[in-house]
């Protein structure tokens, strides 16, 4: 912050929640009366026009300081003072907006009475525009003297050029994006403005009045020719970077210089377009204004920024520095009331200060704290009472804080228990007769005022509903709102979530906020199961099926299923099929004599949905009956193999994408080839033939088309890919939850490692985010020696080349905790060992065997745990033999002695490489299974 503030010579608000920029403010003699006055445009399309006179700081602007306000009917782009009216030399208003310019004269009244005299404006001339305005500037355009012509640039790129009461012409600047500042430069008699490109490009108005007209931009290239010359560029500077204004300085005949405020950087060209100086900026400029220096040949610059600060520079050389109490989006200098160089500015919400600056520092005293006598007795028991508050928040360690049991604003969301009689389905791609539909009604109940409620209805694609975002106005205490949605399936694959949320977002207004602290309420909606599939013949044949057992006896489906089974069929007590809107089937069977059921499918992910439903169906139902002791368990093997299928799947369609994108980018470099090729051919003023390049852009093209089909079409295989595998990993998961009967926190930390993502991109892929997460956990609580524990992971997650190593890491993962290996997150290396077997075992062996060999070898090999050298080397190898025949003798039921003669020339090698390596002790080094 500056130590010096920018003395408030006179300051006002212009009016309520009204807007302004950088073209709403002018300082002008309008009235013609020799003195400046201050005229200020807004969106809301009031203009004002003020004569400040001092007040002392703090009191604001006099009634009699405002001459004139009066609203326009529509919004104020720019004002601007100058010649406008032909047949005289006085000065008036011009008056932009959006689809009109209007010049008013602005004239005093004398008063007979005590409050002054009054001011007025009359309107001389309004040109109604054809195009939508965006900015203008005005001049002695072509020379002309006693009078000044007015330049307007239009959004969509054209100069429209008024001589006062006529419209002159139109033209369009080439290569034309979004418009920039524009300003006229008398000296050499041209417009200079900053394109789209970031460039600084000078136009000659001869060349302007010469050229094509823009009312013939749409005929014939032949009557083109014939009816002028194209718009040529004076000079080009390239920026860099977006330039938020730009102005000509000239005071004097010889020298005049165009000044341009980038978003980072501060230019001074010539007239030619050569960099004069440029002064970098470590600040975010907002708006800037240059005058006339006393030292000659310098010029001084006010640039105002977004910290609310004003600094001086003498070209490139920072002078002051004062702070001001707004951001200014438009600066001028004015003389008002005999007083020279008065800074004016203006804010976006309508601050206008007139300020000068100074050296009056606002420097902050503290006051004196009031000694007082400490009472000791008061201090031990505010201490103990503040213990007991943090010792009692630290016995949950909840992060979330928790929820108020009475809440401001409650989303609840009701789904309708049956479908919809006439389904609402909108757009669905789905190949079946019928596409099902369900209604969801969700009402909103607000105790407090709610300002801005926005609400949002979230399904996991492929559902969609048939709204998703909802604005209300200001929700009233103690009202509800209510909404209908439906849900539906729109892709022809099925969902791998069946859940869908509501989210609310609004502000509730306070003393300290009254605009509103921005708050969010939601809620959780489950989907029938019969949105996605109907009831169907079951099926004996399936290529994937699991078997989950129970400790309860078979419950019939008539009971746990009333929405699929006709109650007078009894044969569906005991199976019961589903036919998917996809084309696939799906079988529940219930054994008579164990308490097994069975889910068979052709397709893995199917069998997700249906074993996620047959579970919470049977925990609900038994939970009815106050049964507690209800449990679910799963003895088969894990299906692996299908389940690398669907990985192998979407990976590879992961590697076509990749494909497709280079292909797409060679096709499109070959495209802007041969169309710079075809446009320098075009431009030659001596035709050549084309040499078939036309045919060759046209083939190009094509495939460019095609490419970018085969990309959208593979993007959307990979989502469905990705749904499938979803489907599958939720399988996998609870499959392997109920096999090793884990905690819900251990199925949370499975989850997260399997399911890291709620979305593929092609930054972050599935496969490389998995194999990082399983690698951790193999690495940390699943680790099989301090080795493993030691290893670092790799820092940075690309694709990788292929699924191998993830394939990998699972089937290991898989067979660490068969092996009694327990998920943890601590980071304590005590709690890991802890947590991985129970009765404190530090590693996870491979087998029995490892554990075996490993004693074997110790006692046949080092029978008295010496230290060996090379002396002792031949002791060793002579104890071979011996070790193999050990083997043998402990496992009869396994070739060990076979296996490892294998390895025999190998093992004595290592020894051999050991012993010369100085290794003391080969006990604790050297493991062979």
């Amino acid at each position: 912050m500056s130590l010096f503030k920018a003395r408030d010579w006179w300051s006002t608000i212009l009016g309520e929640k009204e807007e302004f920029d950088q073209g709403c403010l002018c300082v002008a003699d309008v009235d013609n009366s020799g003195r400046d006055k201050i005229i200020v445009g807004s969106y809301m399309g009031y203009l004002r026009i003020f004569n400040p006179h001092p007040v002392k700081p703090g009191d604001g602007g006099q009634p009699e300081d405002l001459l004139l306000e009066v609203q326009l009917r529509e919004p104020i782009l720019q004002v601007e003072v100058g010649k406008f009216v032909s047949g005289t030399e006085g000065l008036h208003l011009a008056v932009l907006h959006c689809r009109k310019l209007c010049v008013y004269a602005v004239s005093e009244t004398l008063g007979n009475v005590e409050h002054g005299n009054q001011y007025q404006i009359k309107l001389m001339y309004e040109h109604n525009l054809q195009r939508t305005a965006c900015n203008m500037t005005y001049g002695p355009f072509g020379g002309v003297k006693g009078r000044d012509l007015i330049c307007i640039q239009s959004m969509d790129g054209m100069l429209m050029l008024f001589e006062q009461e006529s419209y002159a012409f139109g033209r369009f600047l080439p290569g034309f994006l979004l418009p920039g500042p524009l300003t006229y430069s008398s000296r050499t008699d041209s417009f200079i403005t900053v394109s789209s490109c970031r460039q600084v490009e000078s136009y000659k108005y001869q060349v302007l009045a010469f050229a094509t007209d823009a009312d013939e931009r749409q005929e014939t290239d032949q009557a083109k020719l014939g009816s002028g010359k194209r718009l040529v560029v004076d000079w080009v500077l390239n920026l860099g970077e977006q330039a938020l204004d730009i102005c000509v300085v000239s005071f004097n005949q010889t020298v005049s210089s165009v000044f341009v405020l980038g978003e980072r950087n501060f230019f001074c060209l010539k007239d030619n377009g050569q960099i004069r100086f440029m002064k970098k900026l470590d600040y975010s400029p907002s708006c800037f204004i240059p005058y006339c220096s006393v030292k000659e040949g310098t010029i001084n610059t006010l640039i105002g920024n977004h910290s609310k600060m004003l600094n001086v520079y003498q070209d490139v050389t920072l002078k002051w520095a004062a702070q001001l109490p707004h951001i200014p989006v438009s600066v001028k200098v004015a003389n008002l009331q005999d007083l020279k160089g008065v800074v004016v500015t203006l804010s976006d919400t309508g601050h206008l200060q007139c300020s000068y600056l100074g050296t009056d520092p606002s420097l902050f005293q503290a006051p004196r704290v009031e000694s007082r006598e400490l009472n000791q007795e008061e201090f031990d028991a505010e201490m103990k009472e503040l213990q007991k508050i943090i010792k009692e928040a630290t016995k949950t360690q909840d992060i979330l804080p928790k929820s108020e049991k009475n809440r401001d604003v409650i989303v609840t969301a009701e789904v309708s228990p049956s479908l919809d009689v006439e389904s609402q389905a909108i757009d669905s791609e789905v190949k079946a007769e019928a596409v099902p539909s369900v209604t969801v009604k969700i009402t909103i109940q607000s105790r407090v005022t709610a300002k801005k409620a926005n609400l949002e209805v979230c399904v996991q694609a492929p559902l969609a509903v048939t709204c998703e975002q909802f604005i209300f106005d200001d929700l009233e205490p103690d009202s509800s709102e209510t909404v209908v949605v439906s849900v539906f399936l729109k892709s022809n694959f099925s969902p791998s979530e069946f859940e869908g949320n509501c989210v609310l977002s609004y502000s509730t207004p306070t003393e300290l906020f009254p605009e509103g602290i921005l708050k969010a309420a939601q809620c959780n909606f489950s989907l029938p199961l019969r949105l996605i599939c109907s009831p169907a013949q079951p099926s004996k044949a399936a290529n994937h099926k699991i078997t989950i057992d129970t400790n309860k006896p078979p419950i019939s489906f008539l009971t746990i299923f009333p929405d699929f089974v006709d109650p007078s069929e009894e044969d569906q007590a005991n199976v019961l099929g589903f036919q998917f809107l996809s084309g696939s089937k799906a079988t529940l069977l219930a054994s008579k004599t164990s308490q097994r059921y069975r889910i068979q499918s052709d397709q893995l992910e199917d069998l997700w949905l249906i074993t996620k439903e047959l579970r919470h169906r049977l925990e609900e139902h038994f939970k009815k009956q106050n049964c507690k002791d209800f449990t679910c368990t799963f003895s088969g093997s894990i299906p692996l193999q299908e389940y690398f299928e669907l990985i192998d799947r979407h990976f590879e369609l992961r590697l076509n994408e990749e494909k497709l994108q280079e292909l797409l980018s060679q096709r499109a470099a070959q495209f802007r080839a041969i169309e710079r090729r075809l446009l320098t051919r075009f431009k030659d003023k001596t035709p050549a033939p084309l040499q078939h390049l036309d045919t060759l852009l046209e083939g190009t093209f094509r495939e460019v088309i095609a490419l970018a089909d085969a990309a959208v079409e593979n993007q959307a295989n990979i989502f469905q890919a990705f749904t499938k595998l979803k489907s599958a990993t939720h399988l996998v998961i609870m499959l392997i939850s109920l096999w090793q009967k884990l905690s819900a926190d251990q199925v949370a930390i499975l989850e997260a490692t399997f399911l890291p993502l709620a979305e593929d991109t092609k930054e972050m892929g599935w496969e490389e985010t998995v194999d990082a997460a399983i690698s951790y956990l193999l690495r940390t609580c699943l680790s099989k020696s301090s080795k493993e524990q030691a290893l670092s992971l790799s820092s940075q997650l690309c694709m990788p080349k292929d699924t191998s190593r993830l394939k990998k890491n699972i089937t290991l993962f898989c067979d660490r905790l068969a092996k009694g290996g327990r998920l943890s997150l601590s980071t304590d290396s005590a709690t890991q060992q802890a947590a991985v077997m129970p009765g404190g075992c530090a590693t996870i062996p491979e087998s029995d065997l490892e554990e075996r060999t490993v004693m074997l070898c110790s006692t046949a090999m080092f029978p008295h745990h010496g230290q060996i050298t090379k002396q002792k080397s031949k002791p060793v190898l002579r104890a071979l033999p011996q070790f193999f025949e050990c083997l043998e003798t402990q496992f009869p039921s396994v070739k060990v002695g076979a296996e490892l003669i294998l390895y025999h020339d190998q093992l004595v090698a290592d020894i051999v490489l050991w012993l010369t390596a100085g290794k003391a002790s080969l006990e604790k080094e050297l493991h062979y299974t």
